[in-house]
């Protein structure tokens, strides 16, 4: 895979990921009162990471989102631990980095296309 070919398929894989984060903000925001329910968090900054700093190929695999429940949050009365603030502030900063995410890309693919119109 070309150097170009993996960045665009990094910023895919973060548009994807915060995609899925707000599915994720919007689900524990809906069941705010919802009896035992509890937070849904998603991984993918961890495993960018890792795979950004590991010697070998880019494996894009390796960087697939996933979906977990953390472990260490406060459990109200009823069994729930969402908190109506921290998930605001969890949307906000989804959106603004959904957002780089897509600009990124869009920038890349005019670089693209201004490459073939110059080869054209």
């Amino acid at each position: 895979m070309n150097k170009m070919d993996s960045i665009t398929r990094l910023l895919e894989a973060g548009a994807r990921a915060e995609g899925m984060r707000q599915r994720a903000i919007a689900a524990n925001a809906s069941n705010l009162h919802t009896p035992g329910y509890k937070t849904t968090e998603v991984q993918f900054e961890d495993l960018l990471e890792k795979a950004l700093k590991s010697d070998g190929p880019l494996d894009l695999k390796e960087i697939t989102p996933k979906l977990y429940h953390p472990e260490n949050t406060a459990v109200k009365a009823n069994g729930n631990d969402v908190v109506w603030e921290v998930e605001v502030g969890k949307m906000v900063k989804n959106s603004l980095r959904h957002k780089a995410f897509i600009r990124l890309l869009n920038k890349k693919y005019r670089q693209i296309e201004q490459a073939i119109d110059v080869k054209g």
